[in-house]
């Protein structure tokens, strides 16, 4: 019978298998302790994958592992001293079972499987007890296997904490306040009937609530700014703790009430780059909250048993050391222990070091109390190492802009701003132009290689799903997250928040994509005249109130692109100011397209059917670009052909509703901005801040938090931000009466 495996190779297996397999559990380990932080300071695809691989295939080869040791221990190739080995590798598996601290889940659906690990943890145990019980009692590293064993069991304990916590069920029930069954109405009612059977002149009085109206007071009261209070490192985290306790309840969309007037009254008197810095910390915590161990460790049981667990380590190391009970084991087997060993203690040691010491939690927890002032000098110098940078970028055409240029070992999320352009896109995606005459080919036979190529793509690319993956490699931009552009959103919403002094002012305007702007600057004389007004309400009524959030946001996005690619770029040529909001408009149109297209789980809630509409329209565009001959570099001839078309006629009355195109729709908005002159780019910023605001206002929460542990996003910040504002339609309140009370006149 022919071996289909050679008989050496199936030897090497028997001998190296458990050696193997156990090493590299051990390289997981590390990779995963190092590598996970990343994952929130950055959007990198590969750096992501390659977290997602390690945090699979961690869990899989510690249970594989362990399965290993229990059939080598049944071969009777394995001599004794080989079995006492062998059971004291066994518990090291609960160790890395248990993972590091800077990742319990890697997505928020991991949290939910939390039953699922307490049950693995217990057939673990056991399988590890019953490993070491069968070489019991002529084992002698009975005392450092023992020790190992606890350790695993507190840190795999750790890991399924950590899970059911932020499970999405408990930690909505930790949100919930206790019961409130309000007055007693049937025993008030038997006391008001009676009252009336007596014939007593009795009534109802509902009251109004003293505590309720100046509750609603304080919190539609504008405070006076004080604008040049500057935090300083210890502030910053103590801030973004203080309300990531308060607001935390916006993950399950369940939101503490009492502290909200002070959140307001807080962010109304910072600057905007104090503000961002409070809102990063804020969102660290959430991050660590749900995907990391740190918020089952910072209490005193936590400290107790991380201590507990490196001691057992530490222990056990110098027990096998300094003790005679490696006589006769084989050398490398003795040096696969050692690194076991010293492996599980560095990690212990690191990660307790960065628990006490480089951790917000540690800082936040100094910060409410009076620190030793060498301590809290020391914590000073750490916090300004870490705090976020800006730098002016290199480039003429950026001249005047500051981005943020911080360390992504220090950064808190990926402090970039991806980006995605339509026609950059459709002008790319086209067939590349052969030179036939060079190369010798035929124009037939260079049709049918793009005929090939293409029916390739379609039938490998596209059915495997990675159509999108690969295109947002190829196509998305990384920009920088730039000062102006913060200013801009943070300015905005501050505005907005003093004109919500209502109710029904909160509800529009966190309910508003781009008409309460454009009715605003309708009212300012500085940016209306006579032949500004009817454009005015053209770009409110056709292109925003008339037409879905996704048709909207494509419109706008064309639009923008299109004024964009015909003018000159050159800061020169280019008023400052008109310059700055041009940048913006250009990164914001990039930015929401990236989320509508690349990030559609995020937009799903107001998305509506933005995939197919854009798919027609790119199709309508690659159609027309291929009939003008364009090359894949000529975006500013794009826009000018385009902007060349007679649109006299509607495109809807040309070509019906079957397609769902809207490029030359796009066109007709573009040539009303145009209009505007000077004054467009001014209109189209605050109109992108208007929309990208209602996206966030109106993502799921979970969605919002799946994207803080993919490097974050700038619509999870303004998220926080409206919320922080007020700006959100949970602080609409209505009430303002009290309980009824009995009156019973004379």
């Amino acid at each position: 019978m022919v071996e289909l495996i050679p008989i050496r190779l199936q030897k090497t297996w028997e001998i190296w298998n458990v050696r193997g397999v156990i090493l590299f559990s051990l390289s997981l380990q590390i990779v995963l302790f190092l590598g996970a932080p990343m994952r929130k300071r950055t959007g990198n695809k590969l750096s992501i994958m390659i977290i997602w691989g390690s945090y699979f295939l961690a869990d899989w080869t510690a249970s594989f592992t362990i399965g290993l040791i229990t059939n080598s221990r049944n071969s009777s190739k394995i001599i004794e001293r080989s079995d006492h080995l062998l059971a004291f590798w066994a518990p090291f598996l609960l160790l890395h079972l248990g993972g590091p601290d800077t990742i319990t889940a890697f997505a928020l659906e991991d949290n939910e499987l939390w039953l699922r690990h307490f049950f693995t943890l217990i057939v673990q145990v056991v399988a590890s007890f019953y490993v070491f019980l069968e070489t019991l009692p002529s084992n002698k590293l009975w005392l450092p296997t023992s020790l190992i064993f606890l350790a695993g069991v507190i840190k795999y304990t750790e890991r399924t904490r950590s899970l059911y916590r932020a499970s999405w069920g408990t930690f909505r029930e930790t949100m919930l306040t206790e019961p409130d069954p309000g007055p007693e109405y049937a025993k008030l009612m038997e006391a008001f009937s009676s009252k009336k059977v007596a014939g007593l002149p009795t009534t109802m009085s509902q009251t109004v609530d003293d505590d309720i109206k100046a509750w609603k007071s304080a919190f539609y009261s504008i405070q006076p700014s004080d604008q040049n209070k500057v935090l300083d490192e210890f502030e910053v985290v103590k801030y973004g703790y203080h309300f990531f306790k308060i607001f935390k309840g916006l993950v399950v969309d369940l939101i503490s009430h009492k502290d909200r007037n002070e959140s307001r009254v807080f962010f109304h008197e910072r600057t905007p780059e104090d503000a961002l810095e409070v809102l990063e910390v804020e969102l660290n915590f959430i991050y660590e909250v749900l995907y990391t161990k740190f918020v089952v460790m910072h209490d005193l049981k936590g400290y107790l048993l991380r201590f507990l667990s490196l001691v057992s380590v530490l222990v056990s190391l110098g027990i096998f050391f300094f003790l005679d009970c490696k006589h006769g084991l084989d050398k490398f087997d003795i040096r696969v222990t050692y690194t076991l060993l010293l492996g599980a203690l560095s990690l212990e040691a690191i990660a307790l070091f960065k628990l006490m010491i480089f951790s917000d939690w540690t800082t936040a927890f100094l910060g409410k109390r009076n620190t030793n002032p060498t301590v809290r000098a020391i914590f000073k110098k750490y916090l300004k190492i870490r705090r976020p940078r800006w730098s002016p970028p290199k480039g003429k055409l950026s001249a005047g802009t500051e981005s943020r240029i911080t360390s992504v070992l220090l950064r808190r999320w990926s402090e970039s701003v991806a980006g995605f352009n339509l026609i950059t896109y459709c002008l790319k995606d086209l067939p590349k132009k052969s030179n036939e005459c060079c190369l010798g080919i035929s124009k037939t036979t260079t049709h049918l290689l793009h005929s090939i190529r293409r029916y390739c793509r379609k039938v490998v690319v596209d059915r495997l799903g990675a159509k999108d993956f690969l295109d947002e490699l190829k196509y998305a931009s990384k920009n920088s997250f730039t000062k102006e552009l913060w200013k801009l959103i943070f300015r905005e919403l501050l505005r907005k928040s003093k004109e919500a002094d209502k109710p029904e002012n909160i509800k529009m305007i966190s309910s508003a994509r781009g008409a309460y702007v454009l009715g605003e600057l309708m009212d300012d004389p500085l940016m209306v005249t006579a032949d500004y007004e009817t454009v005015y309400e053209t770009l409110k009524k056709d292109y925003i109130e008339n037409v879905t959030y996704d048709e909207s946001l494509l419109l706008w996005h064309i639009a923008t692109e299109l004024c964009y690619g015909r003018e000159d770029s050159d800061p020169e040529t280019v008023a400052q100011k008109v310059a700055k909001y041009r940048r913006l408009s250009k990164l914001l149109s990039d930015y929401m397209l990236y989320l509508l297209v690349m990030k559609s789980a995020m937009m799903s809630a107001v998305a509506g059917i933005g995939q197919i509409r854009y798919r027609d329209t790119c199709a309508e565009a690659k159609r027309f670009f291929r009939y003008k001959e364009l090359e894949p570099n000529k975006v500013n001839d794009a826009c000018e052909n385009l902007l060349a078309v007679n649109t006299d006629v509607k495109p809807v009355h040309v070509k019906g509703d079957k397609s769902k195109s809207v490029l030359f729709d796009a066109c007709m908005l573009a040539k009303e901005l145009q209009k505007l002159e000077e004054k467009k780019w001014k209109v189209i910023s605050k109109v992108w801040v208007e929309m990208l605001s209602y996206a966030s206002n109106h993502c799921r929460p979970d969605a919002h938090v799946q994207q803080v542990s993919r490097g974050g996003q700038l619509i999870n910040l303004v998220w926080l931000l409206m919320a922080h504002f007020g700006l959100i339609e949970q602080f609409v309140y209505t009430a303002g009466v009290g309980p009824a009370k009995l009156i019973v006149k004379k």
